[in-house]
């Protein structure tokens, strides 16, 4: 019985509870104008993160356009490159069938002047002749064309004046005897032609 007079007695707030009371109630006043201040910082820190994104998207595309900047001229300059190496290797190959045809000419010459020997065996000259046809088609099969003299004007880049003649009957400058063959490799000549020139 006695504790039920406990629970029916009120009891007494002390100075301690009520200040208490009090300062959950200016809390809960403050509250509110802490939310709109929070809401506040939050509508600006929004604003802030997209300038940061933005300027952040501006530099990975202007990253990205060195990039490809760099990309595209590396690929251009390996281009280059690869050009270049062909240039030189079609280059290369060209002298070195140009130099080896070269030391191949002495040969032509010497069956050449064969055949202007004069000569009671006809097959030593039919087999003469045979060699020196066989010769020349291996020359044209490598693109060795004989540059034509005889009858034509003197020109230094194809040929070489070792002689020179008055003749009234031929041009001024014609070449008017062979004495060796010049040969052309494409448009390159491999050996200039030895000449005389009239008038």
């Amino acid at each position: 019985m006695n504790e039920d007079k406990k629970q029916e007695t009120p009891v007494e707030e002390t100075g301690t509870v009520k200040e208490e009371k009090a300062e959950v109630g200016k809390a809960a006043a403050e509250a509110p104008a802490a939310e709109e201040k929070k809401s506040d910082k939050k509508d600006k820190k929004p604003g802030r993160k997209k300038e940061k994104d933005d300027e952040r998207v501006a530099a990975l595309e202007s990253e990205k356009a060195a990039l490809n900047d760099k990309f595209l001229r590396l690929a251009a300059e390996y281009e280059n490159f690869r050009r270049r190496s062909q240039k030189e290797k079609e280059a290369l190959y060209g002298d070195i069938k140009a130099d080896t045809v070269t030391k191949f000419l002495p040969v032509y010459d010497n069956l050449e002047r064969a055949l202007r020997q004069g000569t009671e065996d006809e097959a030593y000259r039919r087999g003469v002749e045979m060699i020196m046809n066989q010769f020349c088609t291996t020359l044209e099969k490598l693109g060795v064309t004989p540059i034509e003299c005889l009858g034509e004007k003197f020109d230094p880049a194809l040929h070489n004046a070792v002689m020179h003649v008055d003749d009234e009957e031929k041009g001024e400058n014609e070449i008017v005897e062979v004495f060796q063959k010049g040969f052309k490799l494409g448009d390159k000549v491999i050996r200039f032609a030895m000449v005389k020139v009239a008038n």
